[in-house]
């Protein structure tokens, strides 16, 4: 259990460095920024590079969210749920606190407007309304769940489930970054929220919520349609 718990720390923190840090250090950078699709492209990576990596030691869930919806499904432990989340939070929280010391050194940085948070109304990138986030970020974590499960089946090719999945979370940024800013992960929000403080927590509840919500609807409706044989793992 040591092992798997600190595999989700270091993986977690490697996606709240490498995600939000493109978008914090990378994307509007003159004339040479990623722009949101090189953002999108980097969480991606994130989690594609760590489910080779720490798959076959804790299934690299990385998200709190995933690791609920993965229980409910049948794929994780229940036993092994809090342990998972305690990492998956520690290591986002490590992740944006090295990615704050990082950025604070750049001049005119500015972390209410340019930490990656995640938010609705004000923090949203186009003002989207709070039923729009609520909707985007529960039909987003829905649609990551389904994917998850259906790469990791027994019937699915063998070795590239992380390229799926990877991918699947590059196509959610692409779709919500400009609603909430995408989240689907309650860690990745927590994380940057908790080193920016102030107002942003007021919103937090809502990628607590909502994720997980939409992992439990994902695991459900895999589990009612397609019935098969699949193992215990995640990668």
């Amino acid at each position: 259990m040591t092992r798997k718990l600190f595999a989700e720390f270091i993986g977690t923190f490697w996606l709240v460095l490498g995600g939000c840090g493109s978008a914090v250090l990378a994307a509007s950078y003159p004339e040479l920024g990623i722009g949101f699709v090189g953002v999108s492209i980097a969480f991606g990576l994130t989690v594609l590079t760590m489910a080779y990596a720490i798959g076959h030691i804790s299934g690299c869930h990385l998200n709190p969210a995933v690791t609920v919806g993965l229980a409910v499904a049948g794929r994780t432990e229940k036993k092994d749920v809090i342990p998972y989340i305690v990492s998956q939070v520690l290591g986002g929280l490590f992740g944006a606190y090295i990615l704050y010391l990082i950025a604070s050194g750049v001049p005119n940085f500015d972390i209410v407007n340019g930490f990656a948070l995640n938010g609705v109304e004000y923090f949203s990138p186009t003002g989207a309304s709070l039923i729009s986030g609520i909707i985007c970020e529960i039909v987003m974590t829905m649609m990551f769940l389904i994917i998850i499960l259906g790469a990791t089946s027994e019937n699915a090719p063998k070795g590239f489930a992380p390229i799926a999945i990877g991918l699947g979370l590059t196509l959610i940024h692409l779709i919500s970054i400009p609603i909430t800013n995408t989240s689907v992960n309650p860690a990745r929000s927590t994380a940057v929220a908790l080193i920016a403080r102030g107002e942003i927590l007021s919103q937090l509840w809502i990628f607590w919520v909502m994720p997980i919500i939409g992992a439990v609807l994902g695991a459900i409706l895999y589990r009612i349609f397609i019935k098969e044989n699949t193992p215990k793992k995640y990668y």
